[in-house]
Order: C-alpha cells, then sequence, then structure tokens
C-alpha cells in the first residue's frame, strides 16, 4: 500500500515537472542564443564588469601575494610567542628563586 501511494507521488510529481516543460519550452526557444539580453548596458556596468574579469584573471597571483604575507605573518607571530614563553619561563624561574630564598630566611 505504501510502495503504491510512493509511486502516484512520484508519477504526479513527475507529470507536473513535464507540464512545466511543456509550457516554458515555446518561451525558452525564443530567447537570444547568445546569452544576451537584447538591453544595451550602461556604461558604468560595462566598466565595473570589465575591471571584475580582470581581477578575476589577477585572482590567482594575487592570492599567492596574500598567501606569502600571511606566512611570513605567522613566522613572525610564532617568533613573538616563542620569545614571549621563554622569558616568561625565564621570569618564572627567578620568582621561584626568591621565594625559596626568602623562606630560607
Amino acid at each position: 500500500m505504501i510502495q503504491l501511494i510512493a509511486f502516484i507521488i512520484f508519477m504526479g510529481s513527475f507529470g507536473g515537472i513535464l507540464l512545466m516543460l511543456a509550457m516554458k519550452a515555446p518561451v525558452i526557444a525564443t530567447m537570444p542564443q547568445n546569452g544576451s539580453t537584447g538591453l544595451r548596458k550602461p556604461a558604468i556596468a560595462a566598466k565595473a564588469e570589465r575591471k571584475i574579469k580582470e581581477l578575476h584573471f589577477h585572482f590567482f597571483s594575487k592570492q599567492m601575494l596574500l598567501h606569502k604575507i600571511l606566512s611570513m605573518f605567522r613566522i613572525w607571530t610564532l617568533k613573538a610567542e616563542r620569545y614571549i614563553d621563554t622569558t616568561l619561563h625565564r621570569i618564572r624561574k627567578k620568582a621561584q628563586e626568591l621565594d625559596r630564598e626568602l623562606k630560607k630566611k
């Protein structure tokens, strides 16, 4: 029984999709083939689109530059963390030695 209900739902959905395609096929056929809409773009939009395309083509080289900068920044951060860690370790060690000397007195 469940299989029959699922099959009916499936066939109804499939039929609905076919109906939509049949209704929209003539409209789709009348659309321009080259992807243009038939309307002229404003100069500002055309210029912006050209700039975006130029940026896209040079994106890989800019991405590599960004990767190098971020890698150097990461290395500097790691060096700073290491320096801070060793400095804090020395300060703690000196503080412990001072505490021991004060307790002995």
